[in-house]
């Protein structure tokens, strides 16, 4: 499904446009989640991008204010996403980054965002924006951690933003992954449940409804946190299992997803009068163009990497679903774009915008691995003896037994397991640590099919109708400046852009995933 609203920007009707700079311009911002990747990058561009943006106050984990600086100083500003800001100011940069930025210690698990009081009424006075970009992303993490962090975490910074006198909105950071379980096109809508145990939030009449329990938000808080308190072994794992089986159960594949939705049910709730705007983004990516090509914080996507290793050259799942990924510096414009649109007008609404690419630019898995394949094959990677890795396309299967079965012999081959080889009769013990090693290897593998499973089979597509109308709003100036027009994406050109950046982290991985 293809909807082609390409806009053509030089025939364009000029525009004052949405007043992104004029807004961003001596406001103050308060922002959670600042050391991670998007955070990092939101940062970034808001210096880069305009200059006289007022204090950042960036809530950071931390014992003191001792070491919440001295993170800001090690995780943000010596990050490499401020290479381009740094080169801009030259030996002025610390000086301008410590200017702009305001480490506040504290965390979104506590009350009052563990801020003390005293602090809390320096602050409070001078805050207009409150973002909130903190999250547990990890699927399977810990029911009481995802609930903790992506549930009552956003309820927590919205309270603390009632006492900001000042504050003209509340931008919560979402994932466009809320819908769940369904299938079709979802609108950009605030989420909510009804209590006839139907889900009927987002869907489009083209969408699927599906009948799952009612869900108590209340219920499940209380639920996680005794459940922590009464399990005394394997509670990392018991409370993993407790938050994969709750969110099956209420029609989501993973914890994240649940909990994430969660989060926006209470932000919803609690709101009140403030203007509110939820950003959806889908699988967050490295960098298209700013501040330079390619820039991705962390491990990713171990697929590819893996891929482009030749240790993964199978894969479960439907070569012709739909993958959903956009750059982090789109999300990032469509964060700043969104904020100031209503900023300014004060509406006291909440605003939903889906940052995705299956609607208006889509493409499949096939697609990406082709890329990744054409990539690696002219720019391979090289192995421990520094000699050129060679790849073949990928394969994909139809279940995780037959992906079990493939990648076992693959890596036993790879190892010099197979039948027919010596190990064992030279060297038994180096034989047994080979063994360990490679089934350890194989678990790895197995875990990350059993994880992307379901997204490999995904039948969901996201409505971008609010955030088209967003950059029809914007004036020609804005859109170069602040571009996050997903038809814009050359598909080839960013996914070789997005391999460059996982072969490098691949490359320098010291990980257990070769044996």
């Amino acid at each position: 499904m293809r909807i082609n609203h390409s806009m053509d920007q030089e025939s364009s009707p000029p525009c004052a446009g949405v007043g992104i700079v004029e807004f961003l311009q001596g406001k103050s911002y308060f922002i959670t989640g600042a050391t991670g990747f998007l955070g990092k990058a939101l940062v970034e561009k808001m210096l880069r991008g305009v200059p006289d943006v007022g204090r950042l106050f960036l809530l950071i984990k931390g014992k003191d204010k001792e070491a919440a600086m001295k993170r800001l100083k090690s995780e943000i500003i010596n990050a490499e996403v401020f290479k381009s800001l740094k080169a801009i100011h030259g030996n002025s940069y610390e000086a301008f980054m410590i200017s702009k930025l305001v480490p506040v210690c504290g965390d979104v698990c506590s009350e009052n965002l563990g801020i003390d009081a005293q602090t809390t009424n320096e602050i409070a006075k001078e805050i207009d924006v409150i973002i909130n970009s903190a999250a547990q992303t990890t699927w399977d993490a810990r029911y009481d951690v995802a609930i903790n962090i992506n549930t009552k975490g956003p309820a927590r910074v919205l309270e603390f933003g009632k006492k900001c006198k000042k504050l003209r909105l509340f931008l919560h950071v979402s994932t466009a992954y809320v819908n769940g379980t369904r299938q079709g096109v979802f609108y950009e809508k605030p989420f909510c449940l009804d209590r006839r145990s139907t889900r009927r939030d987002t869907i489009t009449s083209k969408a699927q409804e599906i009948s799952v329990p009612f869900l108590d938000i209340d219920a499940e808080i209380k639920l996680a946190s005794v459940a922590a308190e009464s399990i005394s072994k394997n509670a990392d794992q018991i409370m993993r299992e407790l938050g994969t089986e709750r969110a099956r159960i209420h029609g989501w594949f993973s914890t994240y997803e649940m909990t994430k939705a969660m989060g926006e049910m209470l932000v919803d709730s609690l709101r009140s009068s403030i203007p509110t705007v939820i950003i959806r983004p889908s699988f967050i990516e490295s960098t298209y163009r700013e501040p330079f090509p390619g820039w991705i914080q962390g491990y990713k996507v171990p697929i590819l990497a893996a891929y482009g290793q030749s240790q993964l050259p199978c894969f479960v799942g439907d070569p012709n679903t739909i993958v959903d990924s956009v750059p982090m510096d789109m999300v990032v414009n469509a964060t700043l774009a969104a904020l100031a649109k209503h900023g300014i007008d004060g509406n006291p609404e909440l605003h939903v915008y889906h940052v995705a690419t299956s609607v208006a630019n889509p493409h499949s898995f096939k697609d990406v691995f082709n890329y990744a394949y054409d990539y690696f094959s002219s720019s391979p990677l090289l192995d421990s003896k520094g000699k050129k890795i060679s790849i073949r396309p990928m394969e994909f299967l139809v279940s995780v037994d037959s992906f079990t079965d493939l990648i076992k012999n693959e890596v036993a081959q790879r190892s010099g397991l197979a039948p027919g080889d010596n190990v064992y009769i030279s060297d038994p013990k180096r034989y047994l640590r080979m063994q360990l090693a490679c089934l350890k290897t194989v678990h790895r593998f197995v875990r990350i099919a059993n994880s992307y499973k379901a997204y490999m089979f995904y039948k969901g597509r996201f409505d971008v109708t609010n955030t088209k109308k967003l950059i029809e709003d914007m004036s020609i100036e804005e859109r170069k400046k602040f571009n996050f027009d997903v038809e814009s994406i050359k598909l080839g050109a960013f996914h070789q852009k997005r391999s460059h950046s996982w072969g490098k982290k691949a490359s320098s991985s010291t990980d257990s995933s070769s044996c």
